[in-house]
C-alpha cells in the first residue's frame, strides 16, 4: 500500500464541485458523441451526474473501484486498485466517457484502461502522476494534496493556514 502523506489539504464545497464538473463538460462537448458514461464509484458519481445532464446523455453505468479506505483505520492509504463491479455491455469502451473525481495516483484509471481500452478517460481533478492516463480534466493540484470533496467534510472552525504552517508563529 502507498500512503501518499498529504502535506496539504484542499476543500471542495459543492457550488465549486458543480461549476468545474460543468467546465469538464463544456471541455467534453466538442470531442464527439457519446453512447453513454460510465461513473466510477464513489467519487465519480457527482460530477457524473452534472456531465450526463450538460451533456444530455441518458445512458450512465457506473463501475465500482477501490483503492483508498481498504484499511479503514487510514483513509489516505491508497491500496491496489481492484474492480469490484464492472459496468455492463460496455465493450471495450468505444464511444463511451469514463468520469471520475479525482485521478490521483492512477492506480484506478490504469485498472480501468485494461477494461475499456477505446473509452475517454475524463476527471474533475488531476494530479502529476495520474494526469497521463486521463484525456480531459479541469484542475490540476499536486501531487501532495489531499482533496476533501463536500460529502466528505462539515462546516467547521479552521485555524488560517499561517497557523497550521509547522514552525510559524503568530504575529
Amino acid at each position: 500500500m502507498t500512503n501518499v502523506n498529504p502535506q496539504k489539504y484542499f476543500p471542495v464545497s459543492w457550488e465549486e464541485l458543480h461549476r468545474n464538473a460543468k467546465a469538464l463538460a463544456w471541455k467534453l462537448h466538442d470531442i464527439g458523441a457519446w453512447k453513454g458514461l460510465i461513473a466510477v464509484t464513489r467519487g465519480g458519481l457527482v460530477p457524473a451526474a452534472v456531465v450526463a445532464r450538460e451533456l444530455d446523455i441518458r445512458i450512465i453505468e457506473s463501475v465500482a473501484v477501490i483503492s483508498y479506505g481498504a484499511d479503514d483505520s487510514n483513509p489516505e492509504l491508497q491500496g491496489e486498485a481492484k474492480v469490484i463491479k464492472p459496468a455492463a455491455n460496455i465493450g471495450d469502451g468505444e464511444g463511451w466517457l469514463v468520469i471520475d473525481d479525482l485521478v490521483d495516483t492512477g492506480r484506478t484509471f490504469d485498472v480501468l484502461r485494461r477494461l475499456y481500452p477505446k473509452a475517454h478517460f475524463a476527471t474533475v481533478y488531476a494530479k502529476p502522476m495520474g494526469k497521463p492516463l486521463v484525456e480531459t480534466f479541469v484542475t490540476e493540484v499536486s501531487q501532495d494534496t489531499w482533496i476533501y470533496f463536500p460529502w466528505d467534510i462539515e462546516l467547521q472552525f479552521t485555524q488560517p493556514i499561517a497557523r497550521q504552517t509547522k514552525g510559524s508563529t503568530p504575529k
